[in-house]
């Protein structure tokens, strides 16, 4: 199972870079004005029409890759989780008790320091 995840991890950054580099090259719809002016578009790799439907094709793809193996290494470790709470290694878990409550105090303790006597502070003068 190692050697799976260890695959996706691969396909998952390879296409991760693909990404980054196809919306790089991809032109802005503002860059449409500035080729009525001389752009050349009849010159280009990818015909008349621009590059716009092929590279948006393939970004799509690409997406769609992406977000597979992203859920795909999700599972991987949810799985990888479990396996190990099955195996003793211990598991940080929520608790639902509160800590406790600090004692109340004594009636006489609280006079005293309404008093100021029971106060480390120094007194006032």
């Amino acid at each position: 199972m190692d050697w799976m995840e260890t695959l996706v991890v691969v396909v998952h950054v390879v296409i991760a870079v693909a990404l980054v580099g196809l919306v790089l090259i991809q032109q802005g719809k503002g860059a449409d004005a500035g080729a009525a002016f001389g752009g050349g578009a009849s010159q280009t790799v990818f015909g008349s029409q621009g590059s716009g439907s092929f590279l948006t094709r393939v970004t799509t793809i690409l997406a769609i890759v992406f977000f597979v193996t992203s859920f795909s290494l999700a599972v991987f470790a949810k799985q990888r989780a479990e396996v190990a709470g099955e195996a003793g290694i211990p598991v940080v878990q929520e608790s639902a008790e509160q800590a406790p409550a600090e004692p109340a105090a004594d009636p006489a303790d609280s006079s005293e320091a309404e008093n100021g006597k029971g106060s480390d502070l120094p007194e006032l003068e």
